[in-house]
């Protein structure tokens, strides 16, 4: 930081450990007495290699999305030597954040309000899926390039099955047409263009406000992907847990938009469902490995509405046909019930 000109000596310099939710990476506020506050991020010991493609991934599509006019954090600084990055302080607010001190004074009259923060986002989406695809160097991604049918069954419903199922759950006998399901699901959410910018965890932790405005974070898995995918993000949020009517609401105000980009929604909306079932099975997946694996306990509270959610989808109207995973779905409520 000296060398970069953010701080005249270390006297001036303070570092305040920050949560790092579900990542590994460690976060720091740092303050200095000359030019404010900062957010340093630093790899994860655990694997140096993946920390230091990770923390690289972060600055290339950071700077990138910056340029392409998001409101992601500003990146003052960065160490590819050990993936140390310095970014824009955005204060300590999260939008779930926001939304918990809302709920608690409005209860359930919270979405009168947030539902126009929410119409905001949705805007702020659409233009950063499509803004963010141009000029996006796939080189930069440090897991996967792009969303395909290879990493849903791998990260989505084989994590589902393996950290949620059975080592959270403890369920061996999972139905024999399972993988047969789970692969139709892929065969029809990869039928959907992925050429689009795709944040892969753009729901309410990882959307700050700061200043008054909505800003953007933890944007490092980024890759090129189908629209649908982080839409479903924002709408099937455990965290944020948007009631279905205003998830419709919503939903229809992203088809409004998009159609202003000439872009068909009647397509769109042929894969949405699929990309949302997909994006179901990685957030028990996800919940359960970090509650389990990772012993962080905050993330529990969150399976069960996670599990609904995707009993609700299985079960919508226009839901296609997973009579196993529908089984197994309730099978898996009873559980939690017990």
């Amino acid at each position: 930081m000296r060398h970069e000109g953010f701080v005249g000596n270390s006297e001036n310099l303070a570092l305040t450990p920050l949560a790092g939710d579900g990542s590994s990476r460690m976060f720091f506020k740092i303050t200095t007495g000359e030019n404010g506050s900062f957010c340093g991020v630093m790899p994860a010991n655990e694997n140096t290699k993946k920390g230091l493609a990770e923390a690289l991934a972060a600055f290339n599509i950071g700077s990138h999305l910056k340029k392409r006019g998001i409101p992601v954090p500003a990146i003052h600084s960065f160490d590819p030597e050990n993936g140390f990055i310095l970014f824009e302080d955005l204060g300590e607010t999260l939008l779930y954040d926001e939304l918990e001190r809302n709920k608690k004074k409005s209860g359930e009259h919270v979405w009168d309000q947030a539902r126009e923060t929410y119409k905001e986002i949705i805007e702020l989406l659409l233009y950063m899926q499509i803004s963010g695809s141009v000029r996006f160097d796939r080189k930069w991604c440090w897991e996967t390039q792009r969303y395909d049918k290879k990493l849903m069954l791998e990260k989505e419903s084989g994590y589902f099955t393996q950290a949620f199922c059975q080592d959270l759950l403890g369920i061996k006998n999972l139905p024999a047409k399972l993988s047969d399901e789970f692969k139709d699901l892929a065969g029809r959410a990869a039928r959907q263009p992925a050429v689009y910018f795709l944040h892969r965890d753009f729901q309410s932790r990882n959307l700050m406000i700061a200043a008054g405005e909505i800003r953007v974070i933890d944007f490092q898995g980024g890759r090129l992907g189908p629209l649908g995918y982080d839409l479903a993000s924002l709408l099937i949020d455990p965290y944020a847990q948007i009631p279905p009517q205003v998830q419709q609401e919503l939903l229809e105000h992203y088809l409004e938009h998009l159609c202003t980009y000439g872009l068909d929604d009647l397509a769109f909306l042929k894969g949405y469902k699929s990309l949302a079932l997909q994006r179901n099975l990685q957030i028990l997946g996800a919940f359960a490995f970090l509650a389990k694996q990772k012993q962080k306990v905050f993330f529990q509270q969150f399976i069960r509405p996670a599990t609904l959610s995707l009993h609700h989808l299985l079960t919508a109207p226009d839901a296609d046909d997973y009579p196993h995973l529908l089984k197994l779905t309730e099978k898996i409520l009873n559980l939690l019930d017990k």
